[in-house]
């Protein structure tokens, strides 16, 4: 069973998986016929506290930081090119080990030297996020879904969806903004500086 959101949708994932405590957090994408120059795409996650900034530095889990100090948010590592099906990358979260002040987890996707590359996400097919139980031997039974369609064409960013706590349960909500001034202009809009 998938459920797909549209923008701006929310549900519960206790509703779609009940019982659920990891969630394994998918991101997928194919890059268009471009130049032939690389095409890489990376995911990351932002654990955020009440206020809605990153709640420090480490906090902020990507490629080059694998986990949040909890180790409750997990990476499983950068894929280069986007190229084959399904998921590109896959950033698990253990629901019950996230820290009480963590109240948001927004999860994101940037292109590796956008600039440079002269890139964007209008060069960038099949962008989606999706949530599945990490439980589950299937991996497929019960999907939330955001597929991001053909909205972004001149980011370079996107922060594609987030979780959230509400009244004691964990919910999802597919948010789709994007922005043109890459990772930085992401992440500072949550507290944190490039480095």
């Amino acid at each position: 069973m998938t459920v797909n959101l549209a923008k701006g949708a929310n549900i519960s994932l206790e509703k779609v998986a009940p019982g659920m405590s990891h969630a394994c957090v998918g991101l997928g994408w194919d890059p268009r016929t471009t130049d032939g120059a690389p095409f890489d795409l990376d995911a990351s996650a932002i654990l955020l506290d009440a206020a809605g900034k990153a709640v420090s530095d480490l906090h902020f889990v990507f490629y080059g930081n694998l986990k949040d100090p909890s180790g409750a948010v997990l990476h499983q590592g950068d894929n280069l090119t986007g190229v084959g099906d399904g998921d590109d990358e896959t950033i698990n979260v253990d629901l019950l080990a996230v820290e009480p002040t963590v109240q948001r987890i927004v999860f994101l996707a940037s292109i590796h030297d956008a600039a440079a590359r002269r890139q964007n996400f209008g060069q960038v097919s099949d962008s989606y996020i999706r949530i599945y139980d990490g439980d589950d031997a299937t991996n497929d039974a019960k999907v939330v879904r955001f597929d991001l369609g053909e909205d972004a064409s001149t980011e370079t960013a996107l922060v594609f969806g987030e979780m959230y706590r509400r009244d004691g349960e964990w919910k999802f909500r597919a948010v789709g903004q994007g922005y043109t001034t890459g990772l930085a202009g992401v992440i500072a809009d949550f507290g944190l500086v490039a480095a």
